[in-house]
C-alpha cells in the first residue's frame, strides 16, 4: 500500500498550498528555495539537471510531468542542483522507447524532494503578480515552513557559481579550433555544440586570465550559471583582462558577466524568463526566433558602452543580445543550444566559429 506524505508549500508572503510528498524524503522536514515557474511542455529532465537552477525550486506549469520517463542521455549535468520540484501531477507510469526509468525514482536517487497535487496555475499567477519569492515545502508545520521561507535570501545578492563549477579543468571534443570554456554551471548541450566547431577545454570559474591566455585559445566561451551576476566580482575582473585579446561568446549568465566586465549594469527581474517558447527579435534583420530561456537577472538596456544591442524579447522588451563594436565579443541572454527547446538560434555557434576564424586572419 502506498503511503501518502502530506506536504504543504508556504511562500514567504504567507500564501499556502497543500499537496503530497514525492521524490526524496526530507530528513529535516522541509526544502526551501526561490520558487520559479517554467513553461516547457517537455524536457523536464533537462530543466531539473540545469545547474542554473541552483538555489531554486522549479514549478512546472504543464500539468502532467514524467510521462515519458528519464534517460541518462538527457542529463545536462552530473546531478540536479535545484532545491526541489513542484508539479500538478507526476505520472505514475512512463512510456517511451528511450526511457531508462521513472522521474520519481530519478528524484529519489538524486535526493531531490518534490511536492505534487499543487494548483500550479494558482501558484504561477501568484508568482507572476507578486514576483519570484522564496518558498518552503515539506511535512513541517506552517510556522516552521514560513520561518524557513522568510529566512532564506533567495538568489539576489548571492554568488552561487562556486557551488556548480568544475573542480578541475577537462577537455571535451576534438574539433579544429581551441576554445576555453568558463564553467559557471555549463550545460552538456552547450559543450556538444561547441565540440562541433572546436576542441573545448572547460576550466573552473576561478581560472585567471593569465592561465587562460597561457592555453593559447582561439576563443573563450562564457557559460550559463546560477545566482546574481553582480556578485561574481573576481570573474568580472579577470574577464576584463581578456577583452580585445581573444574572441568571446557568452550565453545567459555569461552574457550578463560580459556586460558587467564591459561596464554595464544588471538587475533582478520580477519573475524571470523560464521556458521554451520565448519570442526574440534580431534588431538587425527583423527575424524573430523562438527561444529557450532560463534567467532571473538581465542586463539593463543602454547600460553597456561600446556595443550594439542586437536582440530584444518581444514579450517585455528585455535586452537579449549584443555585439561589441570594436572588439571580437558577442553574447545572448537566451539559450541557442536549447536542451530543451527550439533550434532557431543554433546558428550562433557557427557565428562564433566565423568570429574566431576572422580574428585568426587579422592576427596572421
Amino acid at each position: 500500500m502506498t503511503i501518502i506524505r502530506q506536504y504543504q508549500l508556504v511562500m514567504s508572503d504567507g500564501e499556502i498550498f497543500e499537496g503530497e510528498g514525492l521524490g526524496a524524503e526530507l530528513s529535516d522536514g522541509l526544502a526551501v528555495g526561490e520558487v520559479v515557474f517554467n513553461t516547457v511542455l517537455t524536457g523536464y529532465q533537462e530543466v531539473i539537471t540545469d545547474p542554473s537552477y541552483a538555489g531554486q525550486i522549479i514549478t512546472f506549469t504543464y500539468p502532467h510531468i514524467g510521462n515519458y520517463g528519464v534517460t541518462s542521455a538527457d542529463d545536462e549535468s552530473g546531478r540536479p542542483y535545484c532545491r526541489g520540484v513542484i508539479v500538478r501531477d507526476l505520472a505514475r507510469r512512463h512510456s517511451n522507447w528511450r526511457s531508462e526509468g521513472d522521474l520519481n525514482s530519478f528524484l529519489r536517487r538524486h535526493q531531490i524532494a518534490a511536492i505534487g497535487g499543487i494548483d500550479t496555475r494558482r501558484l504561477t499567477r501568484h508568482i507572476r503578480d507578486s514576483g519570484s519569492m522564496v518558498g518552503a515545502f515539506g511535512s513541517a508545520d506552517r510556522p516552521t515552513l514560513l520561518s524557513a521561507a522568510c529566512d532564506d535570501p533567495g538568489t539576489g545578492g548571492i554568488d552561487l557559481i562556486g557551488s556548480v563549477t568544475t573542480a578541475e579543468a577537462y577537455t571535451f571534443g576534438d574539433g579544429p579550433r581551441l576554445i576555453v570554456a568558463y564553467d559557471f554551471g555549463v550545460k552538456a548541450a552547450m559543450l556538444r555544440h561547441l565540440a562541433e566547431i572546436a576542441t573545448v577545454i572547460v576550466v573552473p570559474a576561478g581560472t585567471t586570465a593569465a592561465d587562460v591566455l597561457a592555453l593559447r585559445p582561439d576563443g573563450v566561451f562564457l557559460s550559463n550559471g546560477p545566482g546574481d551576476p553582480a556578485q561574481a566580482v573576481p570573474i568580472i575582473t579577470e574577464l576584463a583582462a581578456l577583452l580585445g585579446r581573444v574572441p568571446i561568446f557568452g550565453i545567459c549568465l555569461g552574457h550578463q558577466i560580459l556586460s558587467l566586465a564591459m561596464g554595464g549594469r544588471t538587475f533582478k527581474m520580477k519573475f524571470g524568463h523560464h521556458g521554451g517558447n520565448v519570442p526574440v527579435r534580431d534588431n538587425r534583420t527583423g527575424r524573430v526566433e523562438i527561444t529557450s530561456q532560463n534567467h532571473n537577472f538581465a542586463v539593463e538596456s543602454g547600460s553597456v558602452p561600446g556595443v550594439s544591442e542586437t536582440h530584444v524579447c518581444l514579450n517585455d522588451g528585455v535586452l537579449e543580445g549584443m555585439v561589441a563594436d570594436d572588439i571580437p565579443a558577442f553574447s545572448v541572454q537566451y539559450h541557442p543550444e536549447a536542451g530543451p527547446g527550439p533550434h532557431d538560434s543554433r546558428y550562433l555557434f557557427g557565428q562564433f566559429a566565423e568570429l574566431i576564424d576572422a580574428n585568426r586572419d587579422v592576427a596572421a
